[in-house]
């Protein structure tokens, strides 16, 4: 390509850049900003769709360089990428004075991983930050980045984001462990400001996703970005053929309307029409792209069959059936989903809804159902605005992160 030509493509990408930062306005700073370590030269960023990876990237280019040309934004989707290589732009933005390339979702070129390892070994002074899909297993599935890549996740926005962006307020993150020991204190600090309550069912319904803030219709654009991770994240990144698209749509459906219990594999295999062994990979796909959550006792793991299938996020519980939503589903998909960043969930036993950590037993309990009050157990109350001692409000566990 003539150097006048390649410099008149490589302005279009800095005129782009520009434009995307000066239009990012990002209405929460996510904690992760401060949790990367920005000196790593090849850092991944994953997350579901619809989750803010592509405005957390311009929003580090936005805070970090501002205008600066020795960082660059570009986009996979765009078709300058169809007929060249990451190496080779890499090579072209270095030689004009680039210190950092941010790439947005990087699984869109073929052989992204190849690519990555090369300009890592060529090109020492480049750092390079990468979106993609939580569907993409960085260090088990490409051995190219296994021992190179730092690689972080991106979730949705936490009760406490949507509490600060919608009341103004700053409340900052809790451990799980200050939370069981300060609850009282914590709510009673946060209720001089705001009453979370009043909040929790527009999280619930709405509140994960921050694209509600479009306007748009919230429902309808969720059910789009579900179908987006079924049909670009889990057959792209899979390699699944197109034709088997159908059944894991069906099997996603089955799972919603069943609620959260234990899948009958056999039934569902049936009902889709394949296999067992291809139901529960499936299963395990579409918990990859975070639309489910699966639950197993203490010390199983998949490839065994979980005891419970929860959705993810209990957005995503209106937006499939919201015909058939029960209270209590909805509180405990909240409760696991909130804990599940830092910690680990395991199906409780009669007494409890879930193990966290496999110690500690929780009990989510709906407004109006007095808690028995086990010494054992832990009590994660709705509708409370404040607890006493292992009876905690269950808003309290939406400042986790």
């Amino acid at each position: 390509m003539p150097p006048e030509t390649q410099k008149i493509e490589m302005e279009s990408f800095y005129r782009t850049h520009a434009y995307l930062v000066e239009h990012t306005n990002a209405p929460v700073r996510r904690d992760l900003m401060d949790e990367i370590d920005w000196n790593d030269r090849l850092i991944g960023i994953k997350g579901t769709r619809g989750v803010g990876k592509t405005t957390f990237l311009l929003q580090y280019a936005k805070e970090k360089f501002g205008t600066d040309r020795s960082c660059l934004f570009i986009n996979m989707n765009n078709f300058y990428f169809s007929g060249h290589s990451i190496v080779d732009f890499a090579s072209d933005f270095q030689k004009r004075g680039g210190k950092v390339l941010l790439i947005d979702q990087v699984f869109k070129h073929p052989g992204w991983s190849k690519e990555l390892r090369v300009c890592y070994d060529r090109f020492p002074e480049l750092k390079i930050v990468f979106t993609g899909s939580s569907v993409m297993r960085l260090k088990e599935d490409s051995s190219e980045l296994r021992n190179i890549v730092k690689s972080y996740n991106l979730r949705g926005f936490s009760f406490r984001e949507f509490l600060n962006l919608q009341t103004g307020t700053q409340f900052h993150a809790y451990s799980l462990y200050d939370i069981l020991k300060n609850h009282e204190q914590i709510a009673r600090e946060t209720l001089s400001k705001v009453n979370p309550t009043d909040h929790l069912q527009d999280y619930i319904h709405h509140g994960f996703y921050p694209f509600f803030l479009e306007k748009r219709n919230f429902s309808e654009n969720l059910l789009k970005t579900m179908n987006m991770m079924v049909e670009v994240d889990i057959l792209l990144i899979k390699q699944i053929e197109l034709k088997y698209l159908s059944k894991i749509k069906k099997l996603l459906y089955l799972l919603a309307v069943d609620g959260p219990k234990a899948p009958n594999v056999s039934q569902l295999a049936n009902d889709i029409q394949t296999s067992r062994a291809t139901v529960m990979n499936y299963i395990k796909y579409l918990a990859d792209a975070r639309l489910i959550n699966l639950v197993y006792p203490k010390g199983e793991k998949f490839p065994k069959k979980p005891s419970k299938i929860m959705m993810h996020n209990p957005n995503l519980m209106y937006s499939v059936y919201p015909a058939k939503i029960e209270e209590q589903d909805v509180l405990e998909t909240f409760f696991a989903n909130a804990l599940w960043k830092d910690h680990k969930v395991y199906r409780g036993d009669k007494n409890s809804s879930f193990l966290v950590d496999g110690t500690m037993p929780f009990k989510v309990c709906p407004e109006g159902v007095k808690a028995k009050n086990n010494p054992e157990v832990i009590y994660a109350l709705h509708k409370t605005e404040i607890g006493r001692g292992n009876q905690i409000p269950l808003w309290m566990f939406g400042f986790l992160y």
